[in-house]
């Protein structure tokens, strides 16, 4: 594709965005697994640290909840259509983020903090800690109570929809308006690369030493900087479709700075392994470097989607439904299969084996269990069941 008028008619469903979205929140359970292996501090960490394992995660760090961000603001938009007001899109997200993120950090995240305050000494058993411990505020066996651990990415998600959902009911034609201005202005030359980089960046080290970077709702400023933007690009590209010229256009050019970039990142996390705390310059840089690397992975990854792999699979369905679900129990299932696996001292290959297989099987049960009964679907994150099928318009709760 060359130019606007080269773009293939689109229709509603997006196959390659589904499989991308399936694709990375597999790699984010895969990464968590790794996180329990890694030289850096995580929830839970096994007896076994393997340094090697930098390189490798350091190159995904950047840009895996970047990409989770776009593709979910993509499945925003078929969604904003479907509802057909902002004020029902949100009443729906309500139903798909809320419901879900409620029962987690009712259910799934005590999991994991009770295996957090057992590393520090607590000595009740988990009904125990449940009914008399969980439900506090403030720190607790050197944990800071609520938490929502790894469904603060639900709690953005539904931040940033609430946000956007409120600024189309304001002024739709007016959003609709300059969404079309900068979508022509950034198909011209390289704006699509140079901009939005520029932009990050400045987002991004502006913020660097004046706010902690940490997952509070209401202290992550350098986190909404980058997420927010994000999201926003995958829902104007879904509602634009002629940005997908530019993005073709630059896919390659995005990828040699997405290589480059990640090459830097490497380096200064060997240079500066685990907790060292690198020069201000040197931090500036990495941050400079992660921001180039979150962009243009996303672009080259989403042109890939589109090129490759936008066609449909009689799984596909099934799998796309199962992520959301997958994503909820993942982190507590990690944290408690290495927590029991810890006294047995296994070797490394068996330990991660076990990991791996007891994830996916956890994964799989809460899945297959949960949509089968009625009141559970909601909890987990799934619609109700239909008697009949209905239109695939991107029905992805994330």
């Amino acid at each position: 594709m060359t130019d606007v008028g080269d773009q293939p008619v689109r229709t509603n469903r997006h196959y390659g965005l589904d499989w991308l979205r399936i694709a990375a929140f597999a790699l984010l359970i895969l990464y968590h697994i790794g996180m329990v292996f890694a030289p850096w501090t995580w929830v839970i960490k096994t007896n076994h640290s393997y340094p090697e394992l930098i390189a490798p995660m350091s190159l995904l760090t950047p840009w895996r909840l970047a990409l989770l961000f776009a593709v979910s603001g993509y499945a925003s938009w078929h969604l904003f259509q479907k509802a057909g007001s902002a004020g029902r899109f949100l009443h729906l997200r309500n139903i798909r983020l809320l419901v879900p993120l409620a029962f987690g950090m009712g259910f799934l995240v005590p999991v994991e903090m009770w295996v957090r305050v057992m590393e520090k000494g607590y000595p009740h058993g988990y009904l125990h800690f449940w009914l008399s411990d969980y439900w506090r505020s403030g720190e607790f066996w050197g944990r800071e109570f609520p938490s929502w651990e790894h469904l603060w990415f639900v709690a953005y998600l539904w931040t940033y929809t609430a946000l956007l959902a409120a600024a189309l009911a304001i002024g739709r034609a007016r959003i609709e308006a300059g969404a079309a201005w900068l979508v022509e202005w950034l198909s011209k030359g390289w704006r699509i690369l140079w901009f939005p980089i520029a932009g990050l960046a400045v987002a991004k080290l502006g913020l660097l030493f004046v706010v902690p970077e940490d997952h509070g709702l209401l202290s992550d400023w350098a986190g909404h900087a980058q997420y927010l933007p994000m999201f926003l690009f995958g829902f104007v590209l879904a509602g634009t479709p002629q940005l997908w010229a530019p993005l073709q256009r630059k896919w390659k050019a995005a990828l040699v700075i997405a290589a480059l970039s990640g090459a830097v990142v490497v380096v200064v996390e060997l240079v500066f392994p685990g907790e060292t705390i690198p020069p201000r310059w040197v931090m500036a840089g990495e941050r400079a470097a992660q921001v180039a690397m979150a962009w243009t992975m996303t672009i080259a990854l989403f042109v890939l989607a589109d090129r490759y792999w936008n066609r449909d699979h009689r799984w596909r369905k099934s799998i796309a439904e199962a992520v959301f679900p997958f994503y909820l129990i993942h982190q507590p299932a990690i944290v408690v299969i290495t927590w029991y696996s810890l006294p047995l001292k296994l070797n490394p290959w068996v330990e991660f084996a076990t990991l791996l297989a007891g994830t996916g099987a956890a994964c799989a049960a809460f899945y297959l269990i949960g949509r089968e009964i009625g009141w559970l679907r909601p909890l987990i994150g799934l619609g109700p069941r239909s008697p009949r099928a209905a239109p695939e318009i991107s029905p992805q709760p994330a």
